[in-house]
């Protein structure tokens, strides 16, 4: 299944979450392979507007595989200041599904 969500990060904390995913954990990177996350892009606007797009078989399945790893619980709470509105929750908690309405094959 092809998934999209989006999140909100922090206007001032953009040029920052760029360079952190310009080197993100290679045990993060294994746990999103090992949980099933295939073509896996961030797209960030200068508004602050995070897309995400992967692949995968079920992601209710994959959020709870990646969910279960301690990797995912540090990195979690090292990205948690950067996104607006989480409240409490972490940031794959708060992901906003969107509905595919075309798919050009």
């Amino acid at each position: 299944m092809r998934v999209c969500f989006t999140l909100r990060v922090r206007p001032d904390r953009i040029a920052e979450y760029r360079e952190r995913h310009r080197a993100v954990w290679p045990e993060m990177l294994a746990a999103l392979r090992a949980a099933g996350w295939r073509d896996y892009s961030l797209f960030l606007g200068e508004d602050g507007l995070l897309v995400g797009y992967l692949e995968c078989e079920d992601f209710d399945t994959a959020l709870a595989e990646m969910a279960r790893t301690e990797v995912n619980a540090r990195w979690q709470a090292e990205m948690a200041e950067f996104f607006v509105d989480l409240g409490d929750a972490k940031a794959d908690e708060r992901m906003r599904t969107l509905d595919e309405v075309f798919h050009l094959d």
